[in-house]
């Protein structure tokens, strides 16, 4: 005769259609599970900008997780698809300022799925490794490695597919001003999502869990203070010690133009508006760095453009780093960052994660069928480029990133590996003013900052343009939607940190690793339900 089940501290579980109990990691009813799923997803909406309040990833991860606990695969994919839903539309509302309400919904909740996807995961880890491993602290202490695992590795394959993934709203992102920010030096930007979801799950473990040894008792103070102690060790790793040799003085120039896709703007008035705002007077100005496509096409073919950038060159007495629309002989499109001196064009380097559906339309004969006005409103499609995505200038390396370039864990590692010593993020946001879309990618900035160990230089067409210290903090910044420029001595880091050399393989450990515990347990886990 089977026993019957207990949930928390003894009390029945509750067992329906999509429920199965386990013990302490029995599922919750709908009518519980359900609301914990949505107050989940929104709380760790807010966890983002704005208002970017870190610490609500804690309590959203564990609603999430109660939500999924225990349930059977299907209701566990429909609770983790209200979760993404309620997270992801609310955290890309900006991407309903550029085409409408379609594509936002249409990528909220294909990012929705996902979740759910991870969902399912994390509810079979709590029904078939909590029956493997059955010991107290197997379940306290191992169990949530395969959940953060299970998690992490739903980020990394949402980040990666389809069409090069859309690697936002990651748990380690939403972390850009907390505590653990230190860490993504050693682990880089998911490593970090491995150990807040950890913390949380062993949190979480700890108040379902009793000791499996008759008459045992783990007390309320010994649970608080365990779980104070695995928060105060992560702490107290200590930030990775980063060398910088000398700075560079740097003038980043925002010049508030009309430069959106569909602003109406007469040819050269994006360029006007960069040339006007920039410091010709600055001393000592070793480079000066313009926004994502600010010179607007290429000056090779447009001698008036030229001209701007020589007059600008000649008067900074300073190279040029700038961005524009350019077009090889054979008609293929690049959204390309270069060099300008007093000598011209010297190098390039052409943006090799441009946006799906923003910059150019995948699979563009599929789509065209489902939404042609849609789709028919955007034109050009631009190529991903294939050069290196550092580039010398003004005696130094500096690393390039092109807007969306900056959420790819690969080009960030790359920049690092090819000699960077100071990150210039260039990007235009005119296409989602007055939204969060412009600080969300900051602070994804930000983490890229603190991962390399590398000093980076946020310059936006209309903001929000900051210098970032390899530790994560602002030395310089300049006030959003207004044409300005910003001074500043930039340090050139030396270092390399472990998350350079080794955050992918780390992330590949873990999202396979996660997987695989999972399906070693299955047999095992499907048999023995006692």
């Amino acid at each position: 005769m089977r026993v019957p089940e207990t949930g928390v501290r003894g009390v029945p579980a509750r067992v329906g259609r999509g429920a199965v109990a386990d013990g302490p990691f029995a599922a919750l009813p709908l009518g519980s599970a359900l609301p914990l799923a949505v107050i989940g997803g929104l709380l760790f909406a807010l966890a983002f900008p704005s208002p970017g309040w870190w610490f609500l990833a804690f309590p959203a991860l564990a609603c999430m997780l109660l939500a999924a606990m225990g349930q059977r695969a299907r209701r566990a994919a429909w609770l983790g698809y209200v979760a993404g839903a309620a997270f992801w539309i609310p955290a890309i509302s900006w991407a309903g300022r550029y085409l409408g309400p379609v594509p936002w919904f249409a990528l909220a909740l294909l990012e929705a799925a996902f979740f759910a996807l991870g969902s399912v995961a994390i509810a079979l880890a709590y029904r078939w490794v909590a029956r493997v491993v059955p010991s107290t602290a197997g379940r306290v202490w191992g169990l949530p490695a395969v959940v953060a695992a299970l998690w992490t590795g739903r980020e990394w394959f949402s980040g990666s597919w389809p069409y090069g993934g859309f690697a936002w709203g990651r748990v380690g992102l939403s972390q850009s001003q907390g505590p653990f920010t230190h860490l993504a030096a050693y682990v880089g930007v998911l490593g970090v999502t491995f150990v807040v979801v950890y913390c949380v799950a062993v949190v979480v473990s700890l108040a379902l869990v009793s000791p499996r040894v008759p008459g045992a008792t783990l007390r309320l103070p010994v649970r608080v203070a365990t779980a104070g102690l695995l928060v105060a060790a992560v702490l107290a790793v200590p930030a990775w010690p980063t060398a910088t040799s000398g700075t560079i003085r740097i003038e980043s120039v925002q010049g508030n133009g009309p430069a959106g896709y569909f602003d109406r703007a007469a040819p050269g008035e994006v360029l006007a508006s960069q040339v006007a705002a920039t410091d010709v007077e600055a001393k000592d100005v070793d480079l000066v760095v313009w926004p994502e496509a600010s010179a607007e096409f290429d000056p090779r073919q447009q001698p008036v453009i030229a001209s701007s950038l020589d007059a600008v060159v000649d008067s900074v007495g300073a190279p040029l780093v700038a961005g524009a629309i350019t077009q090889t002989p054979s008609g293929v499109l690049h959204n390309t960052s270069f060099v300008w001196t007093a000598d011209g064009w010297q190098s390039s380097y052409d943006k090799k994660r441009p946006v799906p559906f923003g910059e150019y339309v995948p699979d563009r004969w599929f789509f065209s069928k489902l939404a042609p006005s849609l789709i028919g409103l955007l034109q050009r499609d631009y190529t991903p480029g294939t050069k290196p995505n550092v580039l010398p200038v003004a005696g130094i390396n500096a690393g390039i990133a092109i807007c969306f370039d900056i959420v790819d864990d690969g080009l960030t590692r790359d920049m690092v590996r090819g000699g960077a010593q100071v990150i210039l993020a260039q990007t235009n946001n005119a296409d989602f003013s007055g939204t969060d879309e412009n600080l969300q990618q900051l602070e994804i900035a930000r983490m890229r900052a603190i991962e390399t160990g590398r000093s980076l230089v946020n310059i936006s067409t209309v903001g929000a343009s900051q210098v970032i210290d390899p530790s994560g903090r602002t030395i310089d910044r300049v006030p959003e939607y207004t044409a300005t420029s910003m001074v500043t001595d930039v340090p050139l880091g030396t270092s390399t940190t472990p998350a350079s050399l080794a955050s992918g393989s780390i992330a590949l450990f873990l999202s396979l690793g996660g997987l695989l515990v999972l399906l070693a347990c299955a047999p095992w886990g499907r048999r023995n339900r006692s």
